[in-house]
């Protein structure tokens, strides 16, 4: 009978591989289970609606500060007068006045726009107007100096400027959380190559 003790086979439940095998096994799931990155938002296009922002910025400044200043000097040193109404047009949309009843009776002239906006009215009416004495081209009637009406233009403008800029935003966060969370599509299958052809070396018999 012979002295060397027979060593016990260990149950196949109780076999573990070892580390750094399961590691391969593990690494070589994760890149079965990989998903493709979505795309990436390119900085062309975040560019390019950035500039849309400052376009529209631009647009409904221009729509707003000369109007708003215009109705300032108006209220500081305006004159106000009767005016009757000499021409109505829409191409291109203007309202000819002439003045009556002030040191400039008998001018015509054209109101100004506000915000290009100018009020419903029709030939032979007439109206109260606010002017400038040093340039009377800068009028307005009477009733936008007091209480100018909603600047539509700037607002709308300015709305889609928000929108552009927002656009902007989800466009930076987006590209930041996919490069962040997503690796490139080449390290992804360099590793799935590497560990693929370790893990096989190192379960050959």
């Amino acid at each position: 009978m012979s002295m060397t003790k027979k060593r016990k086979n260990r149950p196949a439940e109780q076999y573990q591989l070892p580390p750094h095998v399961k590691r391969a096994h593990q690494d070589v799931a994760k890149a079965k289970a990989w998903k493709p990155r979505p795309p990436v938002p390119q900085l062309r296009l975040m560019l390019t609606v950035f500039g849309l922002f400052l376009l529209c910025v631009g647009m409904s400044l221009f729509l707003l500060l000369p109007s708003r200043s215009l109705v300032q000097d108006l209220r500081s040193h305006g004159v106000s007068a009767a005016a009757t109404v000499v021409g109505v047009d829409s191409k291109p949309k203007y309202v000819k006045v002439r003045l009556v009843s002030s040191p400039q009776a008998g001018t015509e002239v054209k109101l100004w726009d506000y915000a290009g906006m100018l009020p419903e009215t029709q030939t032979g009416a007439s109206m109260i107007v606010t002017y400038d004495p040093e340039d009377p081209s800068r009028i307005l009637t009477q009733s936008w100096v007091k209480d100018p009406p909603p600047n539509l233009p700037a607002y709308g403008t300015a709305a889609i400027a928000a929108f552009f800029l927002l656009g902007t935003v989800a466009l930076v966060f987006r590209r930041r959380w996919i490069l962040r969370n997503w690796p490139s599509d080449a390290s992804v299958a360099g590793s799935a190559k590497a560990h693929g052809s370790k893990s096989v070396r190192l379960t050959k018999p």
